[in-house]
């Protein structure tokens, strides 16, 4: 059988200062380069998990912003992608602006990803993040929320407090239409609220991937909320030991710590490298 091993990224196989040991980096190259199918899913855009994965030099498709996009990983080409509709986009965007949330809005304009907030209404915490991540993705900030309304819009999301968000994300989380994850950030602890395509999950995207590299089993690696939906799909998912105890409990086994390069000391002892 053909297995497709795929891990999340941030607080799984990054350590918790946001990059990969030696360690981890030796064996996943090693891995790939024998023919093992590998693959990462994660949150980040592009260009930000291309800058702390520059290590793995080995060429394979990745899965990013939890499932919206799959990507050549060595030229950046779209493999598959998944927006929401201009009308769905548009009522989520009244949602939260009626509500005095003005979000991070993620489209695909001119061939690219870019990113429009309306500078006078963010927060500290999206000012924080954004300071953060300069040279991610093309800027396009707005003067007022008109500016927020894109065609091909994949990914918004709220970084604020839990009295704003939650409220939002009740409100939103049984839209058929959109996947909605609320959960804090591992790193800075601030609260967030990701809204995407329903199509775009990393479970949807996982099966996406398996049929394209015609695999016939899927093998996963997670620590947080949003790694729930591939642990549904998996034929064995592995959690390591800083995970949320909700994944834990949906774990084959709960391996070693991000820290403790637990993603790739599995693989090291579980397959043929």
């Amino acid at each position: 059988m053909k297995t497709l091993y795929i891990t999340d990224l941030d607080g799984t196989l990054l350590t918790a200062d946001e990059k990969i040991s030696e360690y981890t980096a030796r064996t996943v190259n090693s891995l790939i380069n024998s023919g093992v199918c590998f693959s990462y899913a994660t949150a980040r855009p592009y260009a930000a998990a291309g800058k702390i994965t520059a290590c793995l030099t080995a060429p394979f498709p990745v899965i990013l912003y939890n499932g919206v996009f799959i990507m050549d990983n060595a030229t950046g080409r779209v493999l598959k992608s998944n927006f929401m509709t201009d009308s769905v986009a548009c009522s989520v965007l009244d949602t939260l602006t009626t509500s005095g949330v003005y979000p991070l809005v993620y489209h695909y304009t001119g061939g690219h990803e870019n990113v429009s907030w309306v500078e006078a209404q963010a927060t500290e915490e999206m000012t924080k993040f954004l300071t953060g991540h300069q040279g991610d993705l093309p800027r396009m900030p707005a003067e007022d929320k008109a500016g927020l309304y894109h065609s091909n819009i994949y990914y918004i999301t709220c970084i604020g407090s839990a009295e704003k968000l939650l409220p939002l994300y009740t409100a939103l989380k049984d839209n058929p239409h959109i996947n909605a994850i609320y959960q804090q950030d591992i790193y800075s602890g601030r609260q967030w609220l990701e809204i995407m395509p329903a199509a775009a999950s990393k479970a949807n995207a996982i099966l996406q991937l398996k049929e394209m590299l015609g695999c016939d089993k899927v093998i996963c690696f997670g620590d947080g909320k949003n790694d729930l939906s591939m642990f549904a799909i998996a034929d064995e998912c592995y959690a390591v030991a800083n995970a949320v105890d909700r994944l834990k409990e949906k774990a084959t086994a709960v391996i070693a710590a991000n820290s403790d390069d637990g993603v790739a000391r599995w693989l090291a002892e579980n397959t043929d490298i």
